[in-house]
């Protein structure tokens, strides 16, 4: 599979998770449908932001690196973006729940930071 290929799939993969959320944020009141709707609008957004992270970093890597690298870090790009995406909406759940102050913020952002350095010392 080619690197357009792929980045292809990921966009469009990406806009209908897109879209999956914003018929959720219009339609389902994430407040006033309890749990479901909750978890709906964040797995929404988490593949949103997944998708969103992928093709970043891919992208980045293939101007940068060239795309046949890109492609044997294709591993990497989605590790990271995952790393991000679970970064970003455990943020949004702390806050929703009134947990998140700066200390917390630092303390998850040093666990993220943590577990990619576990992986990025295992691959050597």
């Amino acid at each position: 599979m080619s690197l357009k290929v792929y980045i292809f799939g990921l966009i469009m993969g990406m806009l209908l998770s897109l879209a999956i959320w914003l018929f959720v944020v219009f339609s389902i009141n994430p407040y006033n449908s309890g749990l479901i709707g909750q978890i709906l609008f964040f797995a929404g957004l988490f593949l949103f932001l997944l998708g969103l992270w992928i093709n970043i970093f891919v992208w980045l890597r293939a101007k940068f690196l060239g795309s046949e690298t890109a492609m044997k870090t294709m591993n990497l790009s989605f590790r990271q973006g995952l790393l991000l995406s679970i970064l970003i909406v455990i943020l949004l759940i702390l806050n929703l729940k009134g947990f998140l102050v700066w200390w917390v913020g630092l303390l998850v952002i040093t666990g993220i930071f943590l577990v990619e350095l576990f992986f990025l010392s295992r691959d050597k």
